[in-house]
């Protein structure tokens, strides 16, 4: 563990502003999660119930930065070891549940239609995400963190997901309905490639 005397100043500010910023990320992704899965159930869309559980998986991974941050963590390489690590599974908990649940509205002849509130939700996340999802990479890079890094990724991917999310509905007033259950599948292969390169560390560096 490094003294505190070893850490320049600049570098425990933005650490605190990487806690600061997931505390904050945190107490929205608790109302996008119930919001988002409440209107994804309520529209049978398979996009939108997995983009409500991705705010869940998000919550955790911000979680893990506030853990990785806070007392003596701060300053431990191990800590950051294993906070990256953490990330990286919080990002292959979401693919599994994705392809099954495409797999039993398909089967059941669900179709997605749209919700108000669905819209609501995800066109708030489409424009906040992105802001919080960069600033949380630049701060990955200057604090060397990994983790931090993956947590601002994985705020990137709710932006695109909303994105996808919205354009599976408009398509699905449509009868384009096959658009739905394709954007959850995509979702959950940027899910796992994410991962891969969270356990890596290429988050931090890319």
């Amino acid at each position: 563990m490094l003294d505190i005397h070893e850490r320049p100043a600049a570098w425990l500010r933005d650490a605190r502003r990487a806690r600061a910023l997931s505390v904050l990320t945190l107490a929205w992704l608790s109302v996008e999660a119930v919001l988002g899965l409440a209107a994804g159930f309520r529209a049978h869309s398979v996009a939108l119930i997995g983009w409500g559980l991705s705010a869940l998986v998000e919550a955790l991974a911000s979680l893990i930065v506030v853990w990785r941050f806070t007392g003596g963590r701060t300053f431990s390489e191990q800590a950051e070891h294993r906070a990256q690590r953490a990330v990286a599974v919080s990002f292959w908990l979401l693919a599994p549940y994705l392809v099954v649940h495409v797999w039993h509205d398909l089967d059941a002849g669900h179709r997605a239609t749209p919700t108000l509130l669905g819209v609501v939700v995800t066109a708030i996340s489409l424009v906040s995400m992105p802001v919080l999802g960069v600033a949380k990479r630049r701060l990955g890079r200057r604090l060397g963190s990994p983790a931090t890094a993956g947590e601002g990724t994985q705020n990137l991917i709710c932006a695109a997901s909303a994105a996808g999310v919205l354009v599976g509905l408009a398509a699905g007033s449509r009868g384009w309905w096959w658009v739905d259950p394709a954007v959850a599948l995509a979702l959950a292969a940027v899910a796992v490639r994410e991962g891969f390169r969270a356990w890596r560390g290429h988050g931090c560096c890319h």
